[in-house]
Order: C-alpha cells, then sequence, then structure tokens
C-alpha cells in the first residue's frame, strides 16, 4: 500500500505550471514524483481561486439560471441559493480545518476523508465521489450538447436544415453528439491534460467576459417577443410567445413567487426539490482548490483565502443574476429558453462562446479529477484487483488507465440524454461528499487530538455537526430514492472494506475517539463504587508459551463474561545488562496471536529478574481505574511435557505464510517468534517453591486464584467453543463445591464454594458452553444416613434458589476409611492451610472424581490454601497432581473476595 507521504495524484486538475513541469521531468511507473516534477509555485489566484470559480461556473450558470428563476421565483429562487451556499460554507470551514493541518495531496475530499476517517471510510466515500465525479462530467457534457443543438440544431417540427441550424435532434442523436464531445475531452485527457490547465486562466476570461455581456445587455437591447416552440415525446407541437421587457416593475413582482411547472425537456413536474437539486450542481466546485494543496506556495494561507473568495465572487455573481432574470423576463420565457442569456443578449456569441468554454472546461475538469481519484483509490489498493489496472500511468505520470476508466463510465451516464435527469443524482452524491468531510473534521475536533493545530480556526464542532444535519437533510429533500440507495450503497462499500482490512499507516480517527471516551469514562468507573451485584471475572492468565496455552488462552476468553481479561507474560532479565528494553518490540506477536485466536484480550508484558517479580508486577499495574484483574489462572505445575498447539490448529499449520496481516507479521515470524514447547532436555524457568509463592503472592493480594490443568484436551479445532463435550446436551459443567481433602470442614456458603459456583455459572452462560449442563457434586458421609443426604440437598437446593443457579444436584458418598477425614474446627475453611494427606486417600478422592465426572466437558475444583512454608511446595504440588491425576480439563479454584448476592 502506499505510503501516507507517497504523492496519490502527481497532476493537479487546474495545475497551471505543475502540470508542465511533470511532462517534462516524468515520474515513476507508480506516481511517485520527484520534488522537482512537482514545484509548489502557485499562488492564491491561479492555484486556488481560478479551479474554484470555474468549477462553480459550469454549465448551471449560462444555461439554467434563468431554469431556476422561472419556475422557483425570485424569492424561493433566494432561499435555495441561500440554503446551497450555506451548506457549503459549512462544509468550506471543514474543508479548510482539515487542509490546514497538514499537506493535502492529490485525491481531494478522498484524500482528506481516508486519512481523517481511515479507508474503511474513506475508500466507500472516495468511490462515491468518483461516481459524483463521473455524473457530474456527464451533467457537462450533456449541457455542452444542449447549447450547441441550441445553436445548430433544426428546429422542432422541421426536418429541413436552415442556415447554420443543420444538426438533426432526438434521444439518439443527443447520446450521438455527447459520446463525441465526451471523445474529444478523452483525447485531450490523455494528450494534453497540461495544456488545459495552462488554460484556465484564458478561460476564465472568456467566462468573464460573457458574464459581463449579459449584466449589460438589458442596458443596450429593448423589450421584444419571442416565438418559442417545442416538440413533445407523443409529437405534440406547442408555441409559446413569451416576451422580454428589460428592467420592468411588473415583471418584477410577476416573477416573484413560484410558478412550477412541467420542464420542457422530460416533461415532468417541477418541485423545489428538483429545481434546487439542478441548482446545487453548480456549488459542487469547492474542493478544486484543496485539491491543488501539493502545489501552492503556501497552502495553509491559499487554501481557505482563495476558497472563500471564490466562493464569495460565485454567490455574488448568481444573487445579480437572479435579480436580473426577474426584473427583465417574464415567466413564460424562463421557463421555456435554458438559453435565455443568449437569447436576450447584446451579442449572442459571446453567450454562446461562454457556454461552449464553461461546459467543455468543467466536462474535462470532472474527467480528470476524477481519474485523478480513482488513481489514489488504486495506489491505496482498497479494491483490490478491480482497479488494479487504475494505477498505472505514462511516463509523464498521467493515469491514462483512470483516465479510460473514467470514460467508460462517463459515457455509461450520457444515455440519460438530459441534463435534469442525472443532476439530482449528482447533488445527492456531492452532499454525500460533503458530509463526510464535515464528518471528518468533527471526527478530528470530537477526538482532542493534540496534533490537530489547524492554521484555520474559523469553525467548531457545531459548524461541522451543522453541516453534516444539513447536508443529509438537503439529500433527502431532493431526492429520497436517491438518497437512500447512496447511503445504501455506502454502507455496502463499508462492509466490503472492512472485512477486506485494508492495511493502511494513516492512523484511524476511530482509535482517537475510542481513546478519548474510553479515558472520560474510566475516571467514571471508581472502584469505590464497586457492588457485588455486578461482579464480573476479570482475568489475568499468565502464560509461559501460547504454543502450549492456546486452548487454555480461548477458554478463559469464554469464561471472562465480558470483563476484563489481559494475557501476562514475564521475560527474564535486567534492563540494567541491556542496550534496550526487548519487551516492546514483542507486543505485535503476541497481538497478531491474540487475533488469529480470535480472542478478545489485552497484552501486558513485563521483564523481571524472576517470574514471581514479574507476576507481582503485573498483579499490581496491569489494567487502569476500575479495570483491574481480580483473578489469577495459572498452567498448572506438573512433569508432563506440553504438546505443541501450533502444530495442531489449521489456523497456524495451513493458513497462507505469506500473507501477513496489518502489522506485518506473517505466519512464520509468528511460528518463529515463539520458542518450541518445553521437551526433556529443557530446562525449568520456574521451580515448585516459586510457583507456590506465586499462589501465595495473590491471595494476599485479594486476587481469586485458578490452576488450569488438562486444557490442552480441548479440540483445537473449538478453541474453547464448542466441542464434542463441551458444547452438545450431552457435554457437562461439573462442580465439586467442598473442599476434597477436607470434607464437611466448612459450609457450602463459605466464600471459596459459592465462588466456584458462580466461575461455573458464568461458563454456562458463555455462548458455547450456554447448552452444558451444570451438575453440581455434594459429598456426605456414608454413616449419615438418608435423612442427613436429604437435608443436605435440600439446604443446598434452597441455595441455588437464592442465587438463581439451575443445576442438577448429585449426593456422593465417601467412606470414613478411604478418605480424608472431616475435621471438626470453627475456622472458615478459606483459612485453613492443606494438611498432609496419605497417598492411599489422595488416591481414593481421585477414583471419586473420575467415577462421577468421567464424561465432563470441564470440572471445577475446591483449590486449598497453599502452605505457609515454602518446603511444603513440593508436597502440595504432588498432592494437588494425584488428585486431579487423569481427569481431563480441570480448574481448580480458590475465590478470596464475595462474588454473589441475593439481592435485587
Amino acid at each position: 500500500m502506499a505510503n501516507e507521504h507517497s504523492p496519490l495524484l502527481i497532476h493537479g486538475v487546474y495545475s497551471v505550471l505543475g502540470d508542465a513541469e511533470d511532462s517534462k521531468g516524468g515520474s515513476t511507473a507508480t506516481g511517485e514524483a520527484s520534488p522537482k516534477s512537482n514545484p509548489r509555485k502557485l499562488n492564491t489566484f491561479f492555484g486556488v481561486m481560478v479551479p474554484t470559480i470555474l468549477s462553480m461556473f459550469s454549465i448551471v450558470l449560462f444555461l439554467r439560471t434563468g431554469f431556476v428563476v422561472g419556475h422557483a421565483g425570485l424569492l424561493h429562487g433566494l432561499l435555495m441559493l441561500f440554503v446551497a451556499y450555506f451548506i457549503i460554507s459549512l462544509t468550506i470551514l471543514s474543508i479548510c480545518a482539515i487542509s490546514t493541518n497538514g499537506a493535502v495531496e492529490g485525491g481531494g475530499a478522498y484524500f482528506m476523508i481516508s486519512r481523517s476517517l481511515g479507508p474503511e471510510f474513506g475508500g466507500s466515500i472516495g468511490l462515491m465521489f468518483y461516481l459524483a465525479k463521473v455524473c457530474a462530467c456527464g451533467v457537462y457534457v450533456l449541457g455542452l450538447v444542449e447549447a450547441i443543438v441550441d445553436v445548430f440544431g433544426i428546429e422542432p417540427g422541421s426536418t429541413v436544415a436552415h442556415g447554420m441550424r443543420v444538426l438533426p435532434q432526438g434521444y439518439w442523436y443527443t447520446v450521438l453528439y455527447s459520446s463525441v464531445v465526451l471523445l474529444l475531452c478523452l483525447v485531450i485527457c490523455l494528450v494534453g491534460a497540461h495544456i488545459y490547465a495552462k488554460a484556465s486562466f484564458a478561460i476564465l476570461l472568456v467566462v468573464t467576459a460573457s458574464l459581463i455581456s449579459i449584466i449589460i445587455s438589458p442596458l443596450i437591447r429593448g423589450p421584444q417577443r419571442f416565438n418559442i416552440t417545442h416538440t413533445y415525446n407523443n409529437n405534440l407541437t406547442v408555441t409559446v410567445n413569451p416576451s422580454y421587457t428589460g428592467f420592468n416593475g411588473s415583471t418584477l413582482k410577476n416573477n416573484l413567487g413560484p410558478g412550477y411547472s412541467l420542464d420542457y425537456s422530460t416533461n415532468t413536474m417541477m418541485s423545489f426539490a428538483t429545481v434546487f437539486a439542478v441548482m446545487f450542481t453548480s456549488c459542487t466546485g469547492i474542493m478544486a482548490g484543496a485539491n491543488m494543496s501539493g502545489e501552492l506556495k503556501n497552502p495553509s494561507d491559499s487554501i481557505p483565502k482563495g476558497t472563500i473568495m471564490a466562493v464569495t465572487y460565485t454567490f455574488s455573481v448568481y444573487l445579480l443574476l437572479f435579480f436580473l432574470l426577474s426584473s427583465t423576463c417574464d415567466r413564460l420565457l424562463l421557463v421555456n429558453d435554458y438559453a435565455v442569456f443568449q437569447r436576450v443578449n447584446v451579442w449572442p456569441p459571446f453567450v454562446t462562446i461562454g457556454v461552449y468554454c464553461a461546459s467543455l472546461s468543467a466536462a474535462m475538469c470532472s474527467m480528470i479529477g476524477a481519474s485523478r481519484i480513482l488513481h489514489a483509490l488504486a495506489l491505496d489498493q482498497l479494491f483490490g484487483l478491480p482497479l488494479a489496472p487504475a494505477a498505472i500511468t505514462s511516463s509523464s505520470g498521467n493515469p491514462w488507465v483512470s483516465v479510460l476508466y473514467t470514460w467508460g463510465l462517463v459515457q455509461c451516464t450520457l444515455f440519460a440524454g438530459q441534463l435534469n435527469v442525472i443532476a439530482g443524482i449528482v447533488t445527492v452524491f456531492y452532499l454525500l461528499a460533503y458530509a463526510a468531510v464535515d464528518l471528518a473534521c468533527l471526527a478530528l475536533e470530537w477526538a482532542s487530538a493534540p496534533n490537530f493545530r489547524p492554521t484555520f480556526q474559523l469553525f467548531s464542532w457545531h459548524t461541522c455537526l451543522l453541516g453534516i444535519v444539513s447536508c443529509v437533510v438537503m439529500m433527502f429533500v431532493i431526492n429520497p430514492v436517491y438518497s437512500s440507495a447512496s447511503i445504501v450503497l455506502l454502507l455496502l462499500l463499508l462492509l466490503f472494506l472492512h472485512y477486506r482490512s485494508p492495511t493502511s499507516s494513516w492512523g484511524y480517527i476511530s482509535q482517537a475517539l475510542i481513546f478519548h471516551q474510553v479515558r472520560k469514562y474510566l475516571l467514571m468507573l471508581d472502584s469505590r463504587k464497586d457492588h457485588v451485584k455486578f461482579w464480573r471475572p476479570q482475568v489475568l492468565l499468565m502464560v509461559a508459551n501460547p504454543r502450549s496455552s492456546c486452548q487454555l488462552i480461548c477458554f478463559v476468553n469464554q469464561l471472562k463474561k465480558g470483563g476484563l481479561f489481559v494475557l501476562g507474560h514475564v521475560q527474564i532479565g535486567d534492563l540494567d545488562m541491556l542496550p534496550a528494553d526487548p519487551v516492546q518490540p514483542q507486543y505485535n506477536f503476541w497481538l497478531s496471536l491474540v487475533d488469529k485466536l480470535g480472542v478478545k484480550a489485552f497484552v501486558d508484558l513485563t521483564l523481571s529478574p524472576s517470574v514471581r517479580q514479574g507476576t507481582q508486577h503485573l498483579l499490581r499495574i496491569t489494567g487502569l481505574g476500575g479495570m483491574k484483574p481480580n483473578t489469577l489462572i495459572l498452567g498448572f505445575y506438573d512433569n508432563s511435557y506440553p504438546e505443541d498447539y501450533f502444530l495442531q490448529d489449521p489456523v497456524f499449520c495451513e493458513g497462507d505464510r505469506c500473507e501477513g496481516d496489518d502489522f506485518g507479521v506473517d505466519l512464520p515470524s509468528l511460528q518463529a517468534y515463539f520458542s518450541p514447547v518445553r521437551h526433556a532436555e529443557s530446562p525449568r524457568s520456574l521451580q515448585p517453591e516459586e510457583y507456590v509463592s506465586i499462589i501465595c503472592d495473590a491471595m494476599k493480594m485479594g486476587k481469586n486464584v485458578c490452576l488450569a490443568r488438562y486444557f490442552y484436551q480441548l479440540p483445537p479445532e473449538s478453541k474453547g467453543k464448542t466441542s464434542k463435550r463441551g458444547g452438545d446436551s450431552v457435554g457437562t459443567i461439573d462442580v465439586w463445591p467442598s473442599n476434597l481433602l477436607c470434607p464437611g470442614s466448612a459450609s457450602y456458603a463459605d466464600v471459596c464454594s459459592l465462588f466456584l459456583l458462580q466461575m461455573a455459572c458464568v461458563l454456562n452462560m458463555a455462548t458455547w458452553w450456554r447448552r452444558a449442563r451444570l451438575r453440581i457434586f455434594l459429598c456426605v458421609e456414608s454413616e449419615s444416613g438418608d435423612q442427613g443426604w436429604l437435608a443436605k440437598e435440600e439446604q443446598f437446593r434452597d441455595l441455588l434458589g437464592k442465587l438463581r443457579i439451575r443445576a442438577a444436584i448429585k449426593i456422593v458418598t465417601y467412606d470414613n476409611t478411604s478418605c480424608p477425614p472431616r475435621r471438626a474446627n470453627s475456622r472458615r475453611e478459606e483459612n485453613v492451610e492443606m494438611k498432609p494427606v496419605s497417598e492411599d486417600v489422595l488416591r481414593a478422592v481421585n477414583a471419586l472424581l473420575r467415577e462421577h465426572s468421567s464424561t465432563a466437558a470441564v470440572r471445577f475444583l475446591y483449590l486449598p490454601n497453599p502452605p505457609s512454608s515454602s518446603d511444603q511446595s513440593q508436597q502440595y504440588l504432588t498432592q494437588l497432581d494425584t488428585l486431579t491425576q487423569d481427569l481431563g480439563p480441570t480448574l481448580l479454584i480458590h475465590g478470596v473476595t464475595p462474588v454473589t448476592c441475593t439481592e435485587l
């Protein structure tokens, strides 16, 4: 993908000097120009004012101003003019703000939006802005043909040529003439675009001379009547006799109000919306100056000044012409003759030349501008192969393939046959693009990013928001069908680009907005207001090597229940002995692993002399504000050798090995970064004493602790989701809420037992474990009799009812001769250390577990307190190893915080 600093557009649409240098100096085939081929030589007038004025003085100025005043009247016409210019003025403020916050390269609105809102939004709006340019080019070509036919066309109803009127008229003739004009534009764009750019000022002089002749004509010409004949589709010929009165108070009075009637070219009834749609096409050139940013001497100064002066000038001209027409021409003349300026001019060829120059200039401008936008889209590789050829340029840097693409699409629009037919589409697409520019500026303003420091300060989020609302409202006023269709198209393009996940180094405004909002809400998330009713697991999962832990990572992703999930890793080392921090470059690999696994987790890495100290660091500093881990999960410490998950999951062993993610991490790099799993000759980096000390540290810090064993047995393809045992109706989640090495010593309602129940319930609520049956096993002495069993079951069932936990209760009897004896003490079990238990008793308890929970998908067991003396660490781990031997996926849990509530 193109780097954010590489130019997307070599030729400015209206470049006067830059194109000449481009054509001489050449450029590379990829569109990257050298500094000499793209000099900043244009000032405010030539670089901004001239292109903007020419874009806004299109065919509408000469051929539709009378149409607007005739149908809408002076008052409605002025309302349309003020509304149109109010909308574009709000957008101009946004354009000036964005364009003065950094160098704007080729692509105009596309460049601004894509570099502000990211590739998805920028690409979709860019493509729609391209389509708007294509349709606008069709409008200008059809307008030019309309002007040519009006002068050289055979009179309606006649089949014989008279004088200069030699061109036959009709739908297919209009398409033919339009195709010829478009072919001329194509040839110029392919061969001599720089010639057009240099001629921009000369064209502006011609248009200005035409305007002067229009303004002085009422002072010279007297009143006059005309005969105008129209032939409709049913061969009905209608002749009208309108009059030109010169300056007349009665004429002005009659033209004040609206008089919407049939449009003689389309034979459809006009309305405020349809007339406004035609008039607004004259306001669609406001971005021409911003497109020239790369070729301006001082863009930060020229773009605001030039654009505002150009818009002010065009507004003044339109305002003057509205008053001029409404004071001198009766309504019948205005609605029946698009070329009214030519008919009433002191020398009609003045207007004819102005129309031809303005129309041809606007058509070529739109074709050149559209081809550059398409070229920018192709260079950014947002739409893949369909637009790939559009990135090809000539030796002079001209994107000739993009020009051909554009020519083909414009040719399709010419089959509409009438300017007014596609004017609505053009207006809707431009309004959508303007709304997107306002949205980009609004997002930058709301994100409050320190680097958003535009030198143009006459804007605020209020103007941006008002601009968005105004554009969207006017879209639906003009044409609800086109507006709805354009928004649907925009959403489809957004989805397409989102799923293609284009790589971007532009920065994402969404990230800045998310940061801004998250910071605000984190400040509002007060840990002092925590309540047990709203407790959720916030997990720190310590991972030594993800090659052997991926199934556990995916399982914990289901267990978190919308809470915080952090993958923690400790790298052994001392920063004093290293030249740089080795941890920071590793984040991309871990985050790519998270993406591959599809889990919603954060990553926190640390450098520490020992795993224990590193875990302490992570337990203390991981998270922010009220979002900090409350539960530590560790893999089980035993003597088995882990399996390599990367060799089992197709995602890691059968994926595209050459294609990297959006941040440059491909599959071979990911596999090479994570070292192979531990084997017989590998030394252990963690000793039993340190492992048990980590458990003790977590409990001292008020964290719940879970030890996970045998989770590598979960099928790799399930990633902790639906498996043969975990997701169907046969699979179960088994909970043993009592301390099996000290049964009956505490109530089932102690903190640790309730924490087990809560975690099992949370897992059962997860999407992929929802159909698994929850079973709770209660241990009772075989000598207690039926009444003892029933009483305990009834008591526990009442507790489950209060906790709203749906589960099947299973009574399991144990024999005092084979199971550990009941301890008669009054201390709460969660504070009782694990006492030495004989090997026979441990094996008996293990057999009991395997007998009743052999088919379970996962088991939740009570984790006894670790010993306070490090000398007993190995014995503690040996007892846990024997207790859980060959059980399958098992979670040993010790809870230290209340997590359940029976209140509302």
